[in-house]
């Protein structure tokens, strides 16, 4: 005999921690957080500076600002961009007791990143700045080991790229710095925006995608036992 169906449970506003990406500072993401808050949610940023603080000390910081905020008991929504998302997807499995609402991830690669390859090699500036973290975002080993993420996620990718035969991405359609293709996690297919990388959390297009996720008021809740 089945049980009941399950409920639904009615939220209201939530809060959403914000993560920026490389050579950003949360700042980029001050635009974000004002539509988000005129949504009626709470935001809160997590910041980092490669050139001072290794890979393991960003998450192991990271993982204690999702501990605490796990501690509330309260969904809470995630949004990284670019590097920030891969920190949020390294953190995540450190905090199995969180509950995510959802986790946006804004042109974050999933795979090596051809553009950092380039950067590498041709711009030592990019060496001595991204450090670790430009070594994270070449390399095949690291992206392997990375889990998909356990909680509901979105990956938002840009499409307002230059491509030709002579740029770097070919055809392949891209935000400037990352392509569709290496946004990808396993089978799910990111959803598409005509925006660029650098700029893409300040795009109108991008910020109502967000809201409109962060805003879904109904949740799945197990339903009480019993005949």
């Amino acid at each position: 005999m089945t049980g009941p169906a399950p409920r639904t449970e009615q939220r209201g506003p939530i809060l959403v921690l914000l993560v920026h990406g490389l050579g950003r500072t949360p700042l980029s993401l001050f635009g974000l957080a004002s539509a988000l808050r005129r949504d009626g949610h709470r935001t809160r940023f997590f910041g980092y500076l490669p050139l001072l603080e290794p890979i393991p000390r960003i998450v192991r910081r990271l993982a204690a600002t999702l501990r605490e905020l796990a501690r509330r008991g309260e969904p809470v929504g995630l949004v990284g961009h670019s590097l920030g998302g891969l920190f949020l997807r390294m953190a995540l499995p450190e905090v199995p007791e969180l509950r995510v609402h959802h986790l946006v991830l804004l042109g974050t690669p999933a795979a090596p990143s051809r553009m950092a390859r380039l950067a590498r090699r041709w711009l030592p500036p990019f060496r001595l700045f991204a450090r670790g973290c430009g070594r994270l975002l070449t390399s095949p080993e690291a992206f392997a080991a990375l889990p998909s993420p356990d909680v509901p996620f979105t990956v938002i990718a840009g499409t307002a790229g230059p491509r030709g035969r002579f740029g770097p991405f070919g055809n392949d359609i891209n935000d400037g710095l990352v392509a569709v293709e290496e946004a990808r996690i396993g089978g799910a297919e990111p959803e598409r925006l005509s925006v660029l990388h650098t700029l893409m959390m300040d795009a109108s297009s991008v910020r109502a995608r967000i809201s409109a996720i962060m805003s879904e008021d109904r949740i799945a809740s197990p339903a009480p036992s019993g005949l």
